[in-house]
């Protein structure tokens, strides 16, 4: 029997972005997780700021257990599975550190780049993979969540991280390797029901790091990809829509597993506003981003979906829920990275954009997950892949295109 295509969503609430653990409101949450439902979704992905969890390394804050549970109670009664994150960590431009882990002895992040306690810091942080009270402080949030939560209807999967190798960088292959799998073999002696993932990006497959995909996922019991065209400069069409679905079998061809696109989608320019390129300066560097028109980004989605089933993929969730309200602009990571401002399937005043009704569309078809039509054979090891990696993802992706099947369509 065929199993369904799983839809989903991050998550982050449109008038607190990452300061709702701290802000918590349930009845905020229940309106919308109901909106989630509505578009047919089934699972959203939610992130325990780690400086919220755990703001001492010996202990789990009560308060955000009691909120987490209640999240996972709203879900549960909306038919909604939740693919929880924990160590976040690096997340939308900053990385997020809890107060413990910061250190004068370290070297700081550029600035802006560091944000604790819900505010910028100029100072540096230890390597949550090797640091000894790290590491005890996550056995401890792992043995306490999963502990109080695994029988919870809401759970759908645990998450080691959001792209961890933006938050701390592993000296050596076998220490990313020892660290996966000690806190995996930890999750599952507590829950052996549940899966687990570490939520790994497309920098894993453009460079050697020491979380290289065919480790990390060899470990844990499902593979992920996050994969943003728009991102990667050698591509001539920053709406290109078979490269997601393209990082999705190349991830596949590596580890020899299913992969759910755990992390896609793209920045909207204001409504009614053509396709643009806007430029500014980003913590102290100039940067500049396309922002798709609404309607632009509408027909991506509509093509990416779809090749999505041809490669096998087992899902895919969309970044993310909401546009954030202007109150939060001057806050990270808005402050910043503007155009982290408007990923929304929401706008900032909660309507739907055009593409929210393209995802509606497609979940009434109810997909299923298909044998893949459109395949990546490898023709080396990954040893070899990783040998030089930023040649072969190029290589790879021309052979890709050639192989591609005929126009999908929704």
């Amino acid at each position: 029997m065929s199993q369904p295509f799983v839809l989903g969503v991050n998550y982050w609430p449109r008038r607190k972005a990452m300061y709702w653990w701290s802000d918590f409101d349930a009845e905020e949450v229940r309106e919308e997780f109901q909106v989630i439902a509505s578009l047919g979704l089934q699972v959203v992905r939610i992130f325990l700021l780690w400086d919220d969890f755990q703001p001492t390394p010996d202990a789990v804050s009560p308060e955000r257990l009691r909120d987490l549970t209640t999240v996972c109670d709203i879900a549960a009664e909306l038919g909604l599975g939740l693919d929880i994150t924990f160590f976040t960590g690096h997340m939308s431009g900053p990385n997020w550190s809890p107060r413990w882990l910061l250190d004068a002895n370290e070297p700081p992040m550029p600035p802006g780049k560091l944000v604790s306690r819900g505010e910028v810091v100029d100072i540096g942080y230890r390597n949550m993979l090797t640091d000894p009270t790290a590491l005890e402080a996550e056995r401890l949030l792992l043995r306490t969540v999963v502990g109080a939560l695994h029988n919870h209807p809401g759970v759908w999967m645990w998450n080691l991280g959001n792209e961890p190798d933006l938050f701390a960088i592993a000296p050596d292959r076998e220490t990313g390797r020892a660290w996966v799998r000690d806190m995996t073999d930890l999750i599952k002696s507590l829950d052996p029901v549940h899966p687990v993932t570490c939520g790994l990006h497309s920098a894993s497959l453009f460079s050697a790091d020491p979380f290289r995909i065919d480790d990390a996922f060899a470990i844990t019991d499902v593979a992920v990809m996050h994969s943003y065209p728009m991102y990667v400069d050698w591509l001539d069409n920053p709406l290109d829509p078979d490269w997601v679905p393209f990082t999705c079998a190349l991830t596949t061809a590596l580890c020899g597993k299913p992969t759910l696109m755990e992390e896609f989608g793209g920045c909207t320019a204001p409504p009614g506003e053509p396709s643009q390129v806007w430029e500014w300066t980003s913590y102290g560097t100039p940067r500049d981003q396309f922002m798709a028109s609404e309607s632009d980004f509408a027909d991506y989605i509509a093509a990416v979906l779809p090749r999505l089933v041809q490669v096998g993929a087992t899902g895919a969730m969309i970044w993310c829920y909401a546009d954030y309200v202007p109150e939060l602009y001057n806050r990270p990571p808005c402050a910043e990275s503007k155009h982290e401002r408007f990923f929304g399937l929401v706008r900032p005043d909660g309507s739907l954009k055009p593409h929210a009704e393209v995802i509606r569309r497609f979940a009434e078809s109810a997909p299923t997950i298909q044998p893949a039509i459109h395949t990546l054979p490898l023709d080396i090891t990954p040893d070899e892949y990783y040998a030089d990696p930023a040649g072969h993802v190029r290589r790879l992706y021309e052979v890709y295109l050639e192989r591609r099947p005929a126009e999908p369509t929704v």
